[in-house]
């Protein structure tokens, strides 16, 4: 890919996460967002390096004072207790990337098995920042039940939907941004 496309790309998935990050289901403790949606996208469409690289963009906006996170923005957003959940969505991204292009023409059940090891990636992260920043930060520690729960039961059946709907986007996407016959469309 040229490296304006590269820009343009990145920017653009910047621009969807934190759109993503409005669009929300109101639950208890973790806002449901369509912030998954699109950082997965980002790794399934762009590889695992642009892909981080767009998740980067969008939590250095966000530090830098924008308010693209659900709750705002600013450097002060990192003691927010869901802080882990954006951290996670780098690595994820870029996990996600990682996975779905091992091979040339990423199959349905790959790009859904890299979706899913993303989104592992993005939960594991997510609650335990949340539970240390709860503990360290807060001072307001929060049990291991009312963590799994509220921060995986209720949302991760949302969040294995839009694993499912990314992969089959992703498969009908991914040739769109292939340079090459056969390649892959980043790495």
């Amino acid at each position: 890919m040229s490296k304006t496309r590269d820009l343009i790309l990145c920017a653009l998935f910047a621009a969807l996460i934190a759109i993503g990050a409005f669009l929300r289901i109101p639950i208890p403790v973790v806002p449901f967002t369509l912030q998954y949606l699109f950082t997965m996208l980002a790794g399934l469409l762009l590889g695992s390096r642009l892909g981080a690289a767009a998740v980067g963009v969008y939590i250095f906006l966000g530090l830098a004072g924008l308010p693209v996170f659900t709750q705002g923005g600013g450097p002060g957003y990192i003691f927010q207790p869901t802080f882990g959940y954006i951290i996670g969505f780098a690595l994820g991204a870029y996990l996600t990337g990682r996975i779905a292009h091992a091979q040339p023409r990423p199959t349905l059940r790959r790009l859904l098995a890299a979706n899913l090891a993303g989104l592992a990636v993005v939960y594991v992260l997510g609650m335990a920042y949340y539970y240390l920043i709860s503990l360290l930060y807060l001072g307001d520690p929060i049990g291991l039940w009312p963590l799994f729960l509220y921060c995986f039961l209720l949302t991760v059946p949302c969040d294995l939907l839009l694993c499912a709907v990314g992969a089959v986007l992703g498969r009908r996407l991914i040739p769109l941004l292939q340079i090459e016959k056969g390649g892959a469309c980043c790495e």
